[in-house]
């Protein structure tokens, strides 16, 4: 699920087949091109966070914005992280952070960019099931605010059957 995941948002490269991302097909272009699909289309939520160690909160959210030679990208960044609940956390380094705090770091950074497809790979996976609620509250109510697409791999049934379709995978298929 993570693999097909990868390779609709363009992290991967199929070894069969084509991938049509938002109209782009996404085969022919290099990795620099496909970076650049995906800064303008996708926004991406990984169950680890991959966050940058050595950069704090701000700068972590601030990193789509600024390769999009935004502005106002401080700002923007600033505003995202207030909707996810830690304005007050803003300078923090990830290891600084709780595993909560640091998903949520992630979720403003995914939304960055106002993505038009919103990829989230097990968001809750990693968390309790108190701070995973949250998160999962966020996501959604993030996604419905600024109208995105949103794709999420998740072995939670209860969190899929939140989802407005579901597609079941089993053994690859």
């Amino acid at each position: 699920k993570t693999t097909l995941l990868g390779l609709c948002a363009g992290l991967d490269r199929a070894s069969s087949g084509s991938v049509v991302l938002n109209g782009v097909v996404l085969d022919a272009l290099n990795e620099d091109e496909r970076a650049h699909v995906r800064n303008e289309n996708v926004g991406f939520i990984f169950q680890t966070f991959n966050l940058l160690p050595t950069l704090t909160a701000l700068e972590n959210v601030m990193i789509p914005l600024e390769l999009r030679h935004d502005r106002q990208a401080k700002v923007k960044a600033l505003s995202l992280l207030e909707k996810v609940g830690l304005s007050d956390r803003y300078n923090h380094y990830p290891a600084q952070l709780s595993g909560g705090e640091q998903q949520r770091v992630s979720i403003a950074r995914a939304f960055s960019n106002n993505p038009e497809i919103l990829f989230a790979d097990e968001p809750t996976g990693n968390l309790d099931q108190e701070t995973g609620a949250t998160i999962e509250r966020l996501i959604f109510d993030l996604n419905k605010a600024l109208g995105t697409t949103l794709i999420l791999v998740t072995h939670d049934p209860d969190l899929a059957a939140k989802t407005g379709r579901t597609i079941h995978m089993k053994g690859g298929k």
